[in-house]
C-alpha cells in the first residue's frame, strides 16, 4: 500500500461504531504477547466514549478525503494535564506516520487549553508502545512523579486484565510557545499531510483502556 496522505479531524458522534472497530482490530497486534487476559479486558467504555466525543476530544484520521477513520486518538483531563485515553491505528495503515500525527493533534490541543503536559498509561516495552512514545519526546514517570489519580488508573488496568508489571506511566512537558511557532508535538489537525515518523509495528499505539473520571 502506498503512503497516503492523513487528513486528521474532529470524530462525530455518528462514528463511534467505528471507532470501536478501529480499536477492535488494533488490539489484536496484542494477541498471544501475554500482556491482556481477554477473559477480563473490553472495549473502551461507550459512555466515555460518548462523553468525549461530546467534549470533541476524539480525533480520526483518514486517508486522503475519503473520510473514513483508519485511526483514532481519544484525551481527557486529568490532574490538570492532558491524559491519552486511547491512540490506535488500524495493523493495515501502520508505519505510515498516522500515529504521530494523532499524538501531535493532542498536544496542540492541550497547549490550546494551557495544559502544561501530556500523560498517558502504556505497556513499557511493546515497540508500538514506550518505545514509540519515547520517540515523541515522552518520559517514564517512577512512581514518586504519579500524579494523584494515576494510583488508581494502574488499579482498574490489573481489573481489566492488563499485566500492570509490565506498564509504565509516560509524560511529556509541552513549551509554551513564541508567538506564531508550534510545538514539535503540534498538529494542523484538518491539514492533509504526509507522514514523518517512522514507527516500525504495524499498528502505531494502543495502550488499551485507563479507568476512572475523566473531562
Amino acid at each position: 500500500m502506498d503512503n497516503p496522505s492523513w487528513t486528521i479531524r474532529p470524530a462525530r458522534a455518528d462514528e463511534a461504531d467505528r471507532l470501536r472497530a478501529v480499536d477492535d482490530e488494533a488490539g489484536t497486534l496484542f494477541d498471544g504477547l501475554g500482556l491482556i487476559d481477554e477473559a477480563l479486558d473490553g472495549p473502551f467504555p461507550p459512555d466515555k466514549l460518548t462523553r468525549l466525543l461530546g467534549l470533541s476530544q476524539v480525533w480520526v484520521g483518514c486517508p486522503g478525503d475519503d473520510g473514513v477513520p483508519v485511526g483514532m486518538v481519544i484525551a481527557s483531563v486529568r490532574d490538570g494535564l492532558a491524559y491519552v485515553e486511547e491512540l490506535a491505528v488500524l495493523p493495515a495503515y501502520g508505519r505510515r506516520g498516522l500515529g504521530g500525527r494523532l499524538l501531535a493533534t493532542v498536544g496542540d490541543w492541550a497547549r490550546s487549553r494551557g495544559l502544561p503536559a501530556v500523560t498517558l498509561s502504556t505497556f513499557r516495552d511493546v515497540p508500538w508502545n514506550g518505545p514509540f512514545y519515547r520517540r515523541h519526546g515522552f518520559r517514564d514517570l517512577s512512581p514518586t512523579e504519579w500524579t494523584p489519580s494515576m494510583p488508581a488508573i494502574r488499579a482498574g488496568e490489573g481489573e481489566h486484565g492488563l499485566r500492570i508489571d509490565a506498564r509504565v506511566f509516560m509524560r511529556r512537558d509541552l513549551a509554551v510557545p513564541a508567538k506564531g511557532d508550534r510545538s514539535p508535538l503540534g498538529a494542523e489537525p484538518n491539514r492533509p499531510i504526509r507522514p514523518k515518523d517512522t514507527c516500525r509495528p504495524g499498528r502505531q499505539n494502543q495502550h488499551r483502556h485507563s479507568t476512572g473520571p475523566v473531562c
